[in-house]
């Protein structure tokens, strides 16, 4: 066997071992929601509970923050309330929030700008009156009706962070691209953790429509820049032993943003923040949650492993070139059939997932632009290793 056979067959292996974890873990979630029940959530009435604060961050948010309040307001009990931090904003977004019926709060601050900021002063302004639990909700997001009882019910129940069902919705005629990133996210947001939880294993905190008891929020880090900081606390709760769980029945629904540009500025935040964690995190939740023998936080590290659908698409395309080019020079066929065992039961696993939650949004036809989709997002993963993005970048919605 020739020097670059060794080179093409260590380099194709090499990439087989974390891909054959995350399509593993993939094809599991695929399977497991597929077969099972909405769940999650004990229902409206299901058992007293105490008051509930709504924390709701916002940086320039007048043209929508109506909208959500109006979603958020008529849930509350006796008792609840509505909380606006108006974070470092130039236009109406406090005003028209207190119009609608909400407490606000605003904050300024030259530097330090990002969510978590806002997050944690929020949570600093109810040490004063403390409520029994905080639900967050982002500024740009609909709370669908009777949400709010089920993700208190379900927190009273687990006594763990509780995350709603979120959701990012397209127009009917929205072009083939924007569906299928739709589709993309229903996989992640929705069959992923649904597979997880009917297998009793958390869910990552998704950044709006989060739920948590007082005593969980009121010390939590949240006063950082990250660019991710939701999936960042639920690795930090995780670690404490209070690892999230998937509440699919309480809906949170935001839209895609309008232009090319916006959406592209946040497909970069949220992947290369991703990335980062797999990065950062995930070694070490693996090797703590073996030594403890915490099956949570091990399930929610192998779920963290998985990375954007594009890029494990591609990534598997990469190995299976790999593996035919170590071949062709002479290195055996075991690394081919490896690799085409690995893209086969991702492409079967995705069909599921399409059969299940993606019928009604893109044709069986439609499909086959697949490829030129992933292409399309080769560029954001670039990136990250050229030029990534570190810091937070609010979403243009127009």
């Amino acid at each position: 066997m020739t020097l670059l056979a060794h080179v093409l067959l260590i380099a194709a292996v090499v990439l087989s071992v974390p891909l054959l974890v995350a399509v593993g873990v993939f094809a599991l979630q695929i399977a497991a929601q597929a077969r099972g029940r909405a769940s999650g959530g004990a229902g409206a009435g299901a058992a007293p509970r105490g008051n509930v604060a709504i924390l709701v961050p916002a940086h320039n948010e007048e043209d929508g923050i109506a909208q959500t309040l109006a979603t958020l307001l008529p849930q509350l009990a006796a008792g609840d309330r509505v909380l606006v931090v108006a974070d470092n904003c130039s236009d109406a977004t406090a005003e028209r929030a207190r119009a609608a019926g909400a407490q606000v709060v605003e904050r300024f601050h030259a530097s330090d700008r990002g969510k978590g900021f806002a997050l944690a002063f929020g949570v600093d302004h109810l040490r004063a009156d403390p409520p029994a639990a905080v639900l967050i909700v982002d500024a740009d997001c609909e709370l669908a009706p009777g949400s709010l009882e089920l993700l208190a019910a379900e927190l009273e129940r687990t006594r763990r962070p509780v995350q709603a069902l979120y959701l990012m919705t397209a127009p009917d005629d929205a072009r083939l691209a924007r569906r299928l990133a739709q589709f993309a996210w229903r996989v992640r947001n929705w069959a992923r953790p649904a597979g997880w939880h009917r297998l009793g294993l958390p869910c990552q905190l998704m950044g709006t429509g989060m739920a948590f008891s007082w005593d969980m929020l009121r010390d939590a880090p949240l006063a950082n820049a990250s660019i991710v900081e939701d999936m960042k606390l639920g690795i930090e709760l995780a670690k404490s032993g209070q690892a999230p769980v998937f509440c699919e029945r309480a809906l949170v629904t935001s839209q895609f943003p309008d232009s090319a540009a916006a959406s592209t500025t946040q497909r970069t935040r949220w992947e290369h923040g991703h990335l980062e964690m797999i990065l950062r995190e995930v070694p070490a939740m693996l090797a703590r949650g073996v030594a403890r023998g915490d099956g949570r936080l091990l399930g929610l590290a192998l779920d963290l492993a998985v990375p954007p659908l594009a890029l494990l698409a591609g990534l598997l395309a990469v190995d299976a070139l790999l593996a035919l080019a170590a071949w062709f020079c002479g290195a055996g066929n075991g690394p081919v059939v490896v690799a085409g065992l690995l893209l086969g039961l991702f492409l079967l696993s995705v069909l599921v997932a399409w059969l299940v939650r993606g019928r009604d949004l893109v044709r069986f036809t439609e499909l086959l632009s697949v490829p030129w989709y992933i292409a399309a997002k080769l560029p954001v993963y670039l990136r990250f290793i050229v030029r990534r993005q570190r810091a937070w970048v609010r979403t243009d919605r127009k």
